[in-house]
């Protein structure tokens, strides 16, 4: 029998943030990231500080987030 999906080796799951221009509206701080995020309503495609984590946009994001199907890549 085999198992289709292999157990993770890594402890936790994480994405890359991407660093955004720019400064924080509540706290000043220059550490802007853009990043994927899951919530009730779906993917969202977010730029928060990384400091306060003050949401200073958020935009729906792809359907399966960061997901890319291989169809897609076709």
């Amino acid at each position: 029998m085999t198992i289709p999906h292999a157990r993770p080796t890594e402890p936790t799951l994480s994405v890359e943030r991407e660093p955004v221009e720019g400064s924080c509206p509540a706290c000043g701080e220059a550490r802007l990231e853009r990043y994927p995020v899951l919530s009730e309503g779906g993917w969202f495609d977010v730029v928060k500080c990384a400091n306060c984590l003050h949401s200073v946009s958020r935009e729906p994001g792809p359907k399966l987030g960061p997901i890319e199907l291989l169809s897609d890549l076709v």
